[in-house]
């Protein structure tokens, strides 16, 4: 089995399309890396629980992904990870709560090396694992250099793992508008 990856845009259906992959499997899990901090956060994981339905094992986490699939991944086929830029959010959150526009010189490496250990937990599963990994990430580099040093971490630490996932995918899909465009 492999991984297929899924990036695209904000709002540009890349979770519409991941789910409808999924869909097709019959025993599924939804790996949902969002930490639901606000109302509107909080609004928006009801609507993807109802748009997706009750047929899922969901699992709200970020980290040590490869020890909570280990547990619940036996006689699945197929997983749902999404999405891997929430998950780098709140590995950066977690590694650094300072001032982020004095952020000391280590702590983006230190980031970067955090959440490229998770991404290889995932990907060294993923040798084990007997069905289909969907991973879904927002393509963070179409648009301006964001302004301040927050923004630039995330795009560079977003757009390196998703390079390296991409690299290791079995097939690999932007979506534009709704619309799947196989690239690999």
């Amino acid at each position: 089995m492999g991984i297929i990856f899924i990036t695209g845009g904000a709002k540009s259906g890349k979770s519409k399309f991941a789910e409808s992959l999924a869909f097709k499997r019959e025993k599924r899990i939804y790996l949902a890396t969002s930490v639901p901090l606000d109302n509107e956060m909080k609004s928006r994981v009801q609507k993807h629980r109802k748009q997706r339905g009750g047929d899922w094992i969901t699992i709200e986490a970020y980290k040590d992904l490869d020890k909570v699939l280990e547990k619940t991944a036996e006689n699945i086929d197929v997983i749902l990870l999404d999405c891997l830029t929430n998950m780098i959010s709140n590995i950066m959150f977690e590694v650094y709560d300072g001032n982020w526009e004095s952020i000391p010189d280590h702590i983006p490496e230190k980031i970067q090396n955090t959440v490229l250990a998770e991404v290889n937990k995932i990907l060294d599963f993923n040798k084990v694992y007997m069905g289909d990994i969907i991973l879904v990430s927002n393509e963070v580099g179409l648009g301006l250099v964001p302004e301040n040093p927050l923004g630039r971490y995330f795009r560079d630490i977003a757009g390196s793992m998703n390079q390296i996932i991409a690299a290791e995918s079995d097939e690999v899909y932007m979506v534009v508008s709704g619309i799947p465009v196989k690239i690999k």
